[in-house]
């Protein structure tokens, strides 16, 4: 997908109002798995803290992967999750989350874990505050 996004950059280089929107085309990232992850990066980003990596994978001693969260904010120790509506608001969903989380959080203890969803979105200032605190 990177590389999709890359080519098509080159593509239209030189053309009227290129220019213009080439910051978007930097912004763009293949690894968001939903618009909710996107848009949540994008107000991270526009207000300073962006995360230092999408999709990292948390594995336990014996290198079981235990889960691949949206966000990661290294320096903080900070996870941020994407709870959209349709993946994550099934019974069976709920519980898969919440047991992986209990999991995280045995396996990573100094590891905090932010949930953000489409409501947060209305308030990005909230989650803007939530990532600078570290979670805290």
């Amino acid at each position: 997908m990177q590389e999709d996004i890359e080519a098509m950059n080159l593509a239209m280089r030189g053309r009227r109002g290129c220019a213009d929107v080439r910051e978007w085309w930097l912004m763009a990232d293949g690894r968001a798995q939903s618009p909710l992850e996107t848009r949540i990066r994008l107000v991270c980003v526009d207000g300073g803290l962006p995360p230092d990596e999408l999709q990292h994978r948390f594995t336990d001693r014996g290198g079981r992967t235990v889960a691949v969260v949206d966000f990661w904010w290294e320096g903080a120790r900070l996870i941020g999750e994407a709870d959209g509506l349709g993946p994550h608001s099934t019974p069976q969903a709920l519980a898969r989350d919440r047991e992986r989380q209990n999991e995280l959080q045995m396996l990573y203890p100094d590891v905090q874990i932010l949930r953000f969803t489409w409501e947060d979105l209305r308030r990005p200032a909230y989650i803007l505050a939530m990532v600078a605190r570290g979670g805290r």
